[in-house]
């Protein structure tokens, strides 16, 4: 997927260019500064003191040097103050230029850290909001694989209300979901453990009914012809008639969808490829589809959506309110140690 967050010492990410959370002389500091600069070399020092240092809001590149990437862009990040001294548009400035040196370059996979976030004091949330703001933005206009790397779960956080709000939510469905589910096996239970001439007329049935029911199964087909006159509109059928229907081009959804062009030219010239279960739902967001149409759509792949899956739970969440934005739904995803969705 174009836009991925992973948990990774950036110093080992093998891409054309990892960013740099650096200072204003270029010269290596603490934090992700300094282990870049000790993973590459003294030569990279060397490259750098010949830049002249860099304004906050900017980026400058060199060389990779020891590192296994081909370059390092170094990008000035804001120290917080209170938020009303232009941080916001500083760190936005920051991940764009960086975004447009490695489009100079002919870079085609980049790795971020969270800028500003560590000494900086900028907050976590905020700097992962701005983040991922700016880099779906640009990819929906550039093709490049750019990650956001985080060393360790203390470096990455979501806002608190919307990781309580799902939390509650999770909470509610998941355990109503488990709840109905084993009052109805214990009412069958306890139906079971009691003499037959103390159960009520139907009783029984119903509660059996109730635990075992299973959906109708299809008419049976009497022909070869008839069989063949029931196949259903494929996966890749019901993306391609609704990419129609919201009158968007195929660049416009694949990219919403946070998924790669090559994959989507694979579904396009296969009407019976079977995608993945988050390939399907980065779809059903990328096209705003209903809760019934996403399981519709889900359905033409043989998925489906539980109760007892959390990943399921939060996509569930985002559409219902309405929130189809591919990257802030796998912050969410990733904030509860799920699968992102995407290529």
């Amino acid at each position: 997927m174009p836009l991925q967050i992973v948990r990774n010492d950036i110093t080992k990410m093998k891409v054309d260019a990892i960013v740099n959370a650096a200072n204003s002389s270029l010269l290596g500091g603490g934090g992700v500064d300094g282990c870049i600069h000790r993973a590459a070399g003294p030569e990279l020092l060397d490259e750098c003191r010949k830049l002249g240092g860099c304004r906050t809001g900017s980026a400058k590149i060199t060389g990779g040097y020891r590192l296994p990437c081909k370059y390092v862009i170094h990008a000035v990040g804001p120290r917080w103050q209170d938020g009303k001294h232009g941080e916001r548009e500083l760190l936005v400035s920051c991940y764009r230029t960086s975004l447009e040196l490695a489009k100079e370059y002919d870079c085609e996979t980049v790795a971020f850290p969270l800028i500003s976030s560590g000494i900086y004091g900028y907050p976590k949330d905020r700097a992962l909001k701005a983040a991922v703001d700016t880099i779906g933005e640009f990819l929906l206009e550039h093709d490049m694989t750019v990650y956001i790397v985080i060393f360790d779960r203390s470096a990455y956080r979501i806002s608190q209300k919307l990781f309580s709000d799902i939390e509650e939510y999770i909470d509610d469905h998941y355990v109503a979901a488990h709840t109905d589910h084993t009052d109805r096996r214990s009412e069958y239970s306890r139906l079971m453990s009691m003499p037959a001439e103390n159960h009520l007329p139907g009783e029984e049935n119903k509660v059996t009914e109730a635990v075992y029911a299973a959906p109708s199964a299809p008419r049976a087909a009497k022909t070869l012809d008839d069989a063949l006159s029931q196949i259903d509109e494929s996966f890749s059928e019901m993306l391609l008639r609704k990419i129609d229907e919201r009158k968007m081009t195929d660049a416009q959804c694949y990219k919403k969808a946070n998924i790669d062009r090559k994959l989507f030219s694979k579904i396009r010239s296969d009407r019976l490829y079977k995608p993945s279960k988050p390939t399907v739902i980065a779809f059903a967001i990328a096209l705003e589809l209903s809760l019934e149409e996403t399981k519709e759509m889900l359905m033409k792949a043989g998925f489906a959506l539980s109760r007892s899956n959390k990943f399921d739970i939060i996509i569930e969440y985002f559409i219902e309110h309405g929130n189809y934005n591919v990257f802030e739904i796998n912050e969410a995803l990733f904030a509860f140690d799920q699968s992102l969705i995407g290529g």
